[in-house]
């Protein structure tokens, strides 16, 4: 399911209220520099490339649909920024931030803004600082074990390393929530779980060294490109989550 517009919803999120949300990547194609095989949005299409919206697109459309809401007398809970692919891969992100913090104040000072993100391009010192200017960025920590986030999200770097990730994700020092899907399923003749006990406590010695404000845990909700993916029962997130709270997190579950 990819987007079809620059803006779109409001929507319902398990995790975020009734969400507005802003697409900054084509409406007919995914861009991502993950290729995860639970997105919504399908896999990445090398053959397809379509043209990202302009910084002022964006502004006029979110503009626009803020003031109908307002009219509409329809409340949002939050601006996300998601979409087709990852957000902070958009070359005017940090301005576009700029822009939306501007605008929300103006138009719906209410609504706290969220950029769902993988947390791959933190080391570009301008999206690293339109993340710190946000209320929420949720960025992806899906396994802390690197064959496991190879075979689940698929980074197109080959030389990602998880331990790389992991020390970035720390230099938010605690200003940022790690959200994190957990799987199940056979892909390519792998077995993927991301819920053993390996897993389990690789994920939370990686929590410990980031020490995030927040973590949202959830699995799959919507059809996914690979089919033999498998929701987790939400009694295994539930004593998933237990094990993260018993060591001070502020941890959410969706189900």
């Amino acid at each position: 399911m990819l987007f079809s517009s620059i803006i779109f919803g409001p929507i319902k999120s398990r995790r975020l209220g009734n969400s507005l949300g802003i697409n900054l990547l084509p409406t007919d194609a995914k861009i991502c520099s993950f290729d995860c095989i639970y997105c919504e949005c399908g896999l990445n299409d090398s053959t397809k490339k379509g043209n990202i919206p302009t910084r002022e697109a964006v502004k006029n459309a979110l503009s626009l649909e803020l003031e109908k809401l307002k009219k509409q007398d329809i409340t949002i809970d939050t601006i996300t920024f998601a979409g087709n692919g990852e957000p902070t891969m958009h070359p005017d992100f940090k301005e576009i931030i700029d822009d939306t913090l501007i605008i929300r104040n103006q138009l719906a000072p209410d609504a706290v803004i969220s950029v769902l993100s993988n947390a791959w391009h933190i080391t570009n010192p301008k999206v690293y600082g339109a993340l710190l200017k946000v209320d929420n960025n949720i960025l992806k920590l899906d396994s802390a074990i690197k064959e496991t986030i190879l075979q689940i999200n698929h980074p197109n770097n080959t030389s990602f390393e998880v331990s790389e990730l992991i020390a970035n994700l720390a230099s938010f020092q605690g200003q940022c929530i790690i959200q994190t899907l957990f799987v199940k399923g056979n892909h390519k003749g792998n077995l993927i779980d991301n819920t053993t006990e390996e897993e389990i406590n690789a994920w939370l010695n990686a929590l410990k060294t980031i020490q995030p404000k927040q973590i949202m845990i959830y699995s799959i909700d919507r059809e996914t490109p690979i089919k033999s993916l498998e929701k987790i029962p939400s009694s295994t997130l539930k004593a998933i989550a237990s094990q993260a709270k018993k060591l001070g997190f502020n941890i959410s579950v969706s189900v």
